[in-house]
């Protein structure tokens, strides 16, 4: 499974100028934690940064700044970590545990958004992955009862 296989595709997006009480309220309204920041290229979305929940607290709300008056481009993460749709879920692990983060955009090969993978995704195949582990044990226990007859 790569990077675009399990990404999710419906990404919650701002521009540069989207202000920071618009962009709160975005995150608010679809449930998200974090909104890519992307500039338009021809007939693509191309991220340029990550504007998170905790910058906004961090950046803006504990310095008692005006959300109004600063924009996504002000406040969002500029040093983006990204995946292709075709890297490997292992090297997009390797990549947040690397980085400390938690959301990765991921892009197609001509470098347009194509969705974003989180820690939470990586954790429900992990989850996923453990409980075909678990039923295999199952299984094997069964298989055996029936063969013995005990």
């Amino acid at each position: 499974m790569n990077a675009g296989e399990l990404c999710n595709r419906e990404v919650v997006y701002a521009y540069r100028d989207t202000r920071l009480d618009e962009a709160a309220r975005l995150m608010r309204e679809r449930h998200v934690g974090s909104l890519v920041v992307v500039v338009d290229r021809l007939s693509e979305r191309v991220p340029v940064g990550i504007l998170t929940d905790r910058d906004i607290v961090v950046a803006v709300v504990a310095k008692q700044l005006d959300a109004r008056t600063l924009t996504a481009g002000e406040v969002m993460s500029r040093e983006l970590a990204i995946v292709r749709d075709v890297d490997s879920i292992a090297d997009a692990l390797r990549l947040m545990r690397e980085r400390g983060i938690r959301r990765l955009p991921v892009l197609t090969h001509s470098g347009a958004l194509a969705g974003i993978l989180t820690l939470d995704d990586l954790l429900g195949l992990v989850a996923q992955e453990l409980g075909e582990f678990a039923r295999a044990i199952t299984r094997e226990r069964v298989r055996e009862t029936q063969a013995r007859g005990a």
